[in-house]
């Protein structure tokens, strides 16, 4: 298993724990973890066009986590600081001003 399927396997996993229902268990959380992957920020990579529109989606399915997110923290950040781990995007992202406590720019300061 490649380290992208285990972190996307990860994700999943732990959207899981949250999923208000079946459809946001075993469809939206599996999509939110394969995107989650991608290279943009994931409300892009989702194909929202805010990160108002992606609040609302993952308050819908996933209420709990919503009120356990930082308001001041992205999605894929928080998701991939719940699981131990640096989102594959991190490393080439030119957004990390607006990234709470983000990792890779500590790194680089």
């Amino acid at each position: 298993m490649s380290e992208h399927d285990e972190m996307r396997r990860e994700i999943e996993t732990y959207l899981k724990k949250y999923a208000v229902d079946e459809e946001a268990r075993y469809v939206i959380a599996p999509l939110v973890a394969r995107k989650s992957l991608e290279m943009n920020h994931l409300y892009q990579d989702l194909g929202f066009k805010n990160r108002i529109q992606m609040g609302s989606f993952m308050a819908n399915h996933f209420p709990h986590l919503a009120e356990l997110k930082p308001k001041d923290k992205l999605w894929k950040k928080f998701l991939y600081d719940a699981i131990g781990r640096v989102a594959p995007a991190c490393a080439g992202c030119n957004d990390r001003e607006h990234c709470f406590s983000c990792l890779v720019a500590e790194a680089s300061a």
